[in-house]
Order: C-alpha cells, then sequence, then structure tokens
C-alpha cells in the first residue's frame, strides 16, 4: 500500500517561502563587505538600476507633480488656502508619492533587469561554470546588483520629488496664478528635516525590499524560458504588494 505524501497548505507555503527569503538575504548581507572591494562593479550596478532608470522617473515625476499641482489647487481653492499648494506639494512627494511610485517603476523597470539578466545566467549555466571555477555567484553576481539597487532607490525617489516639485509649481504658479514667493516661502516653513528623513528611510526600505525580491527570483529561476519570465512577472507583482505594504507599516509607524 503507497502513502501518498501531504501536500503543505498555503500557509505553510508562504511560511517557507518567506524563511527561504530571509536565509537569502542573510547569505548576502554576508558578501556585501567582500563585493565592496570592487567598487567599480559596484558603480557599474548602481548605473545600471539608477542611471537607465533615470527618464522614465524624471518624466513620470513631473506628470505626478503636475497633476498634484491641479489636483491639490482645486482641494485648496475650496478652502482659500491655495497660496499652500507649496506645502501640500512638498509633503505628497517626500512622504508618499516619491518613495512609492519611484519603488513601483524601479520594480517595472531594474527589477526586472535584475531578475531576467541573473536569471538569463542560471539557465544557461553560467552561475554554475562560476561554483566550477570556486568563485562565488552570491559575492561576484547577486551581492553587487543587490548593492546597486539599494543605493540607487533613495537617489531616485529624491529626483522624482525634486522633478514633482517642479511640475507643481509650474502648473499652480505658472499656470493657475498662485504667488511664487509664498509657494516657496510656506514649503520652506512647513517641511522638516523629519518630513525628508521619513522620506529616505522609506526609500532605502523599498529598494531593499525590491532589490532583495528581483535578485531572489532571478537566481532561483527555473532554468527554462518560460521559468525567466514567470520569475520575471512575479518580480513586479510582488515587488508592488510588498511596497504598498511596507509603505503603511512605515506610515503608520512614523505616525
Amino acid at each position: 500500500m503507497s502513502v501518498v505524501p501531504a501536500r503543505d497548505g498555503p500557509i505553510t507555503t508562504i511560511l517557507r517561502r518567506i524563511g527561504a527569503v530571509v536565509v537569502f538575504l542573510a547569505s548576502i548581507l554576508a558578501q556585501c563587505v567582500p563585493a565592496l572591494a570592487r567598487p567599480r562593479l559596484i558603480v557599474h550596478q548602481i548605473y545600471n538600476a539608477g542611471a537607465r532608470s533615470l527618464i522614465i522617473i524624471m518624466l513620470c515625476g513631473l506628470f505626478v507633480g503636475m497633476v498634484l499641482g491641479l489636483q491639490g489647487f482645486d482641494l485648496l481653492q475650496r478652502f482659500g488656502s491655495e497660496d499652500a499648494l507649496g506645502v501640500a506639494a512638498a509633503l505628497g512627494l517626500l512622504k508618499e508619492l516619491g518613495p512609492v511610485v519611484t519603488a513601483l517603476l524601479f520594480a517595472g523597470r531594474a527589477g526586472t533587469a535584475l531578475t531576467s539578466e541573473i536569471g538569463l545566467m542560471r539557465t544557461t549555466d553560467q552561475l554554475t561554470a562560476m561554483q566550477m571555477m570556486a568563485v562565488d555567484p552570491m559575492q561576484r553576481v547577486v551581492a553587487p546588483r543587490f548593492i546597486g539597487g539599494v543605493f540607487a532607490m533613495p537617489l531616485l525617489a529624491a529626483i522624482f520629488s525634486l522633478v514633482g516639485l517642479f511640475g507643481a509649481q509650474l502648473v499652480g504658479v505658472q499656470m493657475m496664478g498662485v504667488d511664487a514667493g509664498a509657494f516657496w516661502s510656506q514649503m520652506q516653513g512647513a517641511v522638516r528635516l523629519d518630513d525628508v528623513q521619513e522620506g529616505f528611510i522609506k526609500s532605502l526600505v523599498f529598494g531593499t525590499a525590491c532589490s532583495l525580491v528581483a535578485v531572489y527570483e532571478g537566481y532561483h529561476t527555473e532554468p527554462t524560458a518560460a521559468g525567466v519570465g514567470l520569475a520575471t512577472t512575479r518580480t513586479v507583482v510582488t515587488s508592488s504588494v510588498l511596497t504598498l505594504l511596507l509603505d503603511y507599516i512605515l506610515t503608520a509607524a512614523f505616525l
């Protein structure tokens, strides 16, 4: 009489996957210091994750800022507080829209690139060949890409917020007639260092989460063309959901 092995339930599967990701993160962190001994490789990965995403980040930041200027002006006009548009735009971009939208764009552009690149290396047995030559793929391939993504995210979020503020000023001051002096002076008086720190911490956490998901999915992808495509899809979905979940947790913690 054959015994059919019991299948793991959905909760058990999720817990196993979370445990595997945590162990994988510990392996990456153990290789981060040796990877930093190759600064040229780190800079190259920051360029791949950051500079190549710069155009879409700036373009989306401009339009998000312009929409925020329109909606903010329409709302504040009802209370006769149009001059506070700069404050609303700055706080919205620095604390929420900047880090969150940048992380979503990062997952869609840089995250998928990292997953597909490492996944193709797995499919073509390049990672196995490195292990046979006594080269640790975690140190040579995974850790530099993870570090590059973590470093690039706060820089991209800062650029997104700056371009978004320009877009809000363009709509509010140039199109809607808000006083430029009031726009900038109220912004400078209301925005505190804590608000900037909150946005920086969020972008750093989102960068760590999105980069970890990207390199994990790429490293553990099934070595087939379909497997790489599936891993890329999982990267975008998981990173987006995780970003929104972490955003709620961090916002609640800061409040």
